[in-house]
């Protein structure tokens, strides 16, 4: 049994199978799920788990090398904007339109249950090297 770390065994496993470059999309309950990609849909009831919980708890197991979210989420989701901006130094901004399109080329979706408005960013793997 896992001592720390990520306890969902599908997201703990599709975590560790991505790779330099790869694209990871951390999205909210409303988000569409493009088709082809493998998702781990965590979301349980609204709010729960949150955006946030679920972002911090990825965070500690990946390296990130960029990340980009929707620029509504600005005016829209202060909260979740300032979230970002915290965690993710140089955080680049799209339309959430274009946020969506990209979504397609994630190799991971991860689902919340989270239900506030554009609380989504994906984020490019890194290497801890």
């Amino acid at each position: 049994m896992k001592r720390s770390g990520i306890l969902n065994a599908a997201l703990s496993g599709a975590i560790a199978r991505l790779g330099h470059t790869d694209e990871l999309l951390i999205c909210d309950s409303g988000m569409p799920l493009p088709q082809g990609a493998e998702v781990v849909d965590l979301a349980f009831l609204p709010g729960i788990p949150a955006f946030a919980d679920v972002l911090e708890g990825i965070l500690r197991e990946i390296v990130v090398e960029g990340a980009t979210a929707a620029e509504e989420v600005r005016a829209a989701n202060p909260s979740c904007d300032a979230l970002l901006n915290a965690h993710l130094p140089g955080l680049a901004y799209v339309p959430h339109e274009q946020l969506k399109r990209r979504s397609h080329t994630s190799k991971l979706i991860v689902r919340t249950g989270e239900a506030h408005p554009y609380a989504n960013v994906i984020l490019r793997c890194g290497v801890p090297f």
